[in-house]
């Protein structure tokens, strides 16, 4: 090695230690007295500092401090009978004492190594030590020792932080977000125990505050067998959620008069045969298929099954109502107090009853086949097949009936008005949107930071998810996303809803994706419809939704939101919105600009995972945080 490089190896080394030097607060007077060879590298040889020599170095007078000692003279009243012994020669150094030297000098340096640890100023001064006395003449050639010390000690700084978390497998909590930390804190700590009690191999969570992302986490194992753990890149099966992916391209096309919600869909899609119910002629319209009243069937082929389970149901449901308004007029006078234990305790007691139920088996839904074909489909036209011939369970817009089905058909609705294939056009509203993660849920693909997916076998144990192809339901549940794009995704949404509110007159506001009248279209309850995952609300356009209510004064306050949660083999999912509650007079006056409200996104590779509940006190945490910052 020249002599330039070598010089210039020297003095990168010298100018990390100074460096570090700032860091730890030792001072660096001299660099090269960090060479010399010292006997330990305890704190009292570091450079700066006074170096004691030891009893050996004081003997043979190279530490030059002070005399060897020797035993006292006798008094000469007493003569002694034997002479004094002499003082013996020092020994030769060992080579083995001299390796177990430069291990010792290691030995903070290695300490220093383990997972998560930091370099100190005694192990630096070790490991730079040990070097040295390996790089000795003799044992390297001279221009390869500073290259050598400046390589070793870098990799030594380095190693620690890359390497531990992948050797222990340890989650390390990551720095909670300026201004939310307690929000953050409870939020871990809920989503902790309900990963605990489900048995969840791994769940992603995102936060988003008035735009911002603010948190966004993965706990556990996206790859169990190979020990991957969870980050907020994920990429999970986000199920059910995809229906709402649809229905923003349905209302764009919509908006640009591609679209007629109210027409028949063998307008856009001949290949889709006319329907009778009761030998009466009916029509199935996409603002029907949209809002799930078009009478097509789910997994389910069995109408007479269906119909009796909805009639349990409605049963179940008209006694929790009885049940809720005798308990109100029990509560009535009582108190704000009474009433939201009583609320907590309720949702408490639903939550507990979803995750009782062992998720990942036994559950009947997933007992159905279609729910595990494993057919490849080249088109949305073509996985028509599979129940265009089936006859309706009722008459469109009389019943409401959940259909992943309804949104196949309404795939090919949007492939024949844009004039795109479908996934083609998802994907290019996917790139308008920033949402650079979400993709087709393809098994050939290769899709870094896909997760595994899985279930509890008969058994109990943890296995791996049955192989499915869902090219039968892109549309339904057969996209992959991350977190960070499902917050992307609902602050388009909500920026879009909230943009014809605000009138500043010094910013001039950017148009939304969605006009703010297509989105409180979408978010408007329909008739008729109901919804499995929250008994407050109703099915509106492809999101469940609840509307603003109180009922009584000093009582609970029923905020406005929408939802919609996910459901696919191996996978769970939920995407809620939370807007801000906007006063008209003071929404002109904020120098702040849309989207104001909270979003929560939560994915896990496990199936039948109830997380609306979750979802929605995640939200009321960080709600109740911005409050206070604003208050303050």
């Amino acid at each position: 090695m020249p002599k330039e490089r070598l010089g210039a190896a020297l003095g990168a080394v010298v100018h990390l230690l100074r460096c570090c030097s700032v860091v730890t607060g030792w001072t660096l007077a001299d660099p090269r007295a960090l060479f010399q060879p010292h006997r330990s590298c305890d704190s009292a040889s570091l450079p700066g500092r006074p170096v004691v020599p030891s009893r050996g170095e004081a003997a043979r007078g190279d530490g030059g401090a002070r005399p060897a000692r020797s035993r006292p003279a006798r008094s000469p009243s007493r003569p002694s009978p034997v002479p004094p012994e002499p003082v013996p020669p020092p020994r030769p150094r060992c080579p083995v004492r001299r390796r177990r030297s430069m291990r010792s000098g290691l030995g903070p340096a290695r300490r220093c190594l383990r997972p998560g640890a930091a370099m100190s100023a005694p192990a630096m001064a070790g490991l730079a030590r040990a070097l040295w006395r390996a790089a000795a003449p003799g044992r390297l050639p001279a221009a390869r020792r500073g290259w050598g010390l400046a390589l070793g000690l870098a990799l030594g700084v380095r190693a620690a932080p890359e390497g531990g978390e992948a050797e222990s497998g340890r989650e390390e909590k990551p720095p909670s977000p300026r201004g939310f930390g307690a929000a953050v804190e409870r939020s871990r700590d809920l989503v902790r125990r309900i990963k605990d009690e489900a048995g969840i191999p791994g769940i992603l969570v995102g936060v988003s505050v008035d735009g911002k992302e603010v948190w966004s986490e993965g706990l556990g194992y996206a790859d169990v067998e190979n020990r991957v753990v969870c980050k907020p890149e994920t990429i999970m099966r986000i199920a059910s959620i995809s229906k709402c992916l649809t229905m923003m391209a349905v209302a764009k096309l919509w908006e640009e008069g591609k679209l007629d919600l109210d027409a028949p869909v063998q307008k856009y899609v001949p290949e889709f045969p006319e329907k009778v119910y009761e030998g009466e002629k009916v029509t199935i319209t996409t603002r029907q298929l949209v809002s799930h009243l078009s009478g097509i069937r789910h997994y389910e082929k069995d109408i007479t099954k269906v119909k009796e389970e909805k009639e349990k149901a409605n049963r179940a449901l008209k006694l929790t109502k009885s049940h809720q308004d005798k308990e109100q007029k029990a509560k009535e006078g009582k108190g704000t107090e009474n009433t939201d234990c009583g609320k907590q305790k309720k949702e408490h007691d639903s939550e507990t009853k979803s995750r009782s139920s062992k998720p990942g088996r036994n559950d009947k839904e997933f007992d159905q086949e279609e729910y595990y074909l494993k057919e490849k489909f080249e088109s949305v036209i073509e996985s028509l097949k599979i129940f265009k011939n089936d006859p309706l369970f009722f008459k469109p817009g009389s019943q409401f009936l959940y259909s992943t089905y309804g949104f196949t058909l309404l795939s090919a609705v949007v492939e024949r008005a844009s004039g795109q294939k479908f996934t083609d056009y998802m994907l290019k509203m996917f790139r308008d949107l920033d949402m650079l993660s979400t993709v087709l849920d393809d098994n050939e693909a290769m899709i870094y930071n896909r997760a595994r997916c899985y279930i509890y076998n008969k058994k109990g144990r943890l296995v791996n998810a049955p192989y499915v192809d869902n090219s039968y339901k892109w549309a339904g549940g057969g996209f992959l996303s991350s977190v960070g794009d499902l917050l992307k995704f609902g602050n388009a949404l909500l920026y879009s809803y909230q943009a014809g509110q605000f009138k500043n007159k010094n910013t001039k506001l950017l148009p939304g994706y969605l006009k703010p009248s297509t989105v409180a279209m979408m978010w408007t309850p329909v008739p008729k419809t109901e919804v499995s995952w929250d008994r407050d609300g109703k099915y509106a356009m492809a999101w469940a939704v609840v509307e603003k209510n109180q009922q009584c004064g000093c009582c609970r306050q029923q905020r406005h939101y929408a939802s919609h949660t996910g459901g696919a083999v191996g996978a769970s999912s939920v995407l809620l919105i939370l807007p801000e509650e906007l006063e008209p007079e003071a929404v002109g006056a904020w120098p702040v600009a849309p989207p104001r409200g909270v979003i929560v996104s939560i994915i896990c590779n496990m199936q039948s995972v109830s997380l609306n509940s979750t979802a929605l006190k995640i939200a009321r945490e960080f709600d109740k945080e911005k409050r206070q910052q604003s208050v303050g």
